[in-house]
């Protein structure tokens, strides 16, 4: 069957038994005309039947850095399932896309808050609750996830020494330091805590570090719920999250010197490549450092 033939089922297909919206439908035959314009340039192969992988890997090759990886990766998606509503058909035999991977996306690099954002939090929250100002304090000061912050014992606690016990991903373990304002700030909450204790229910867990009015354990919702409201009240942006703090704890590192590999410990990282990330955080400001320093960047002035 001819290319535009078995399009032009394939389209139909998606409008009546798929009951896809028209704008998905345009975009699903957007890209096979993208295919088709490809095919044509190498040979003008018209049969839908004499399509092989590597016309497929052909196509996405030709479009590699021309566009972006998100939209090659659906490109790949309409083909592949061009061809899938084919093989159903019984019109072609195999789905050449089938065995072909999408194009790895690049993951944006995180999100941080500035210093003078982090100062502005803290400062502009002057009347924050004293288990909120823990809280923030500590995920700030200590790199952590949301979820670890909400599972901490009161036991994995060592404020003499500056250390917290934390349970990451996969149940593995680590200590990290933890600064002398959330240790403060953690001193200052704790008879709160033993307050709170007070009214607890017989099913509360009495060990958790962090507890609600009721005695119970803080979960991850509330904390983010908590958070978006100091935000507000500080004027900082609102896509911002716990996890945000964690970004601006390991960049902040990174800009005052700390090694790779020490963050990667700090942060609980499995592997380095995902430490990594944060090295393009700070990329203009590592090269306005660059050009004023460096005697070959080009841009120091030369002395008459």
């Amino acid at each position: 069957m001819r290319f535009d033939e078995a399009v032009k089922l394939f389209a139909r297909h998606l409008e009546t038994e798929r009951l896809r919206s028209r704008e998905t439908v345009r975009a699903y035959l957007a890209d096979l005309r993208d295919f088709r314009s490809h095919l044509e340039a190498h040979g003008g192969l018209e049969d839908v039947s004499g399509i092989d992988p590597l016309h497929v890997r052909g196509f996405l090759a030709s479009r590699f850095g021309k566009i972006k990886k998100v939209t090659m990766g659906r490109k790949l998606a309409a083909v592949r399932t061009f061809f899938r509503f084919l093989r159903r058909e019984r019109l072609v035999s195999s789905n050449p896309a089938e065995g072909i991977r999408a194009p790895k996306r690049e993951k944006p690099a995180p999100r941080a808050l500035s210093v003078d954002e982090m100062h502005r939090f803290f400062v502009r929250n002057p009347a924050m609750a004293k288990r909120d100002l823990a809280i923030f304090e500590l995920l700030y000061s200590s790199g952590l996830r949301v979820g670890e912050l909400t599972g901490l014992k009161i036991q994995d606690l060592d404020l003499k020494n500056g250390w917290v016990r934390v349970v990451g991903k996969g149940s593995k373990e680590r200590y990290v330091p933890v600064g002398s304002k959330a240790i403060k700030a953690i001193e200052e909450y704790l008879p709160v805590r033993d307050l709170l204790l007070t009214q607890k229910r017989p099913w509360t867990d009495s060990e958790a570090l962090f507890v609600n009015r009721r005695g119970g354990p803080l979960s991850s919702r509330t904390v983010r719920r908590i958070l978006k409201a100091y935000l507000d009240a500080a004027g900082l942006t609102r896509d911002a999250s716990p996890h945000t703090f964690r970004h601006s704890f390991a960049t902040h590192l990174l800009v005052g010197g700390a090694d790779l590999r020490s963050i990667q410990e700090l942060l609980g990282h499995a592997s380095l490549s995902t430490t990594q990330r944060y090295t393009r955080v700070d990329l203009g400001r590592l090269m306005e450092v660059y050009d004023r320093a460096h005697p070959r960047s080009g841009s120091i002035k030369k002395s008459s």
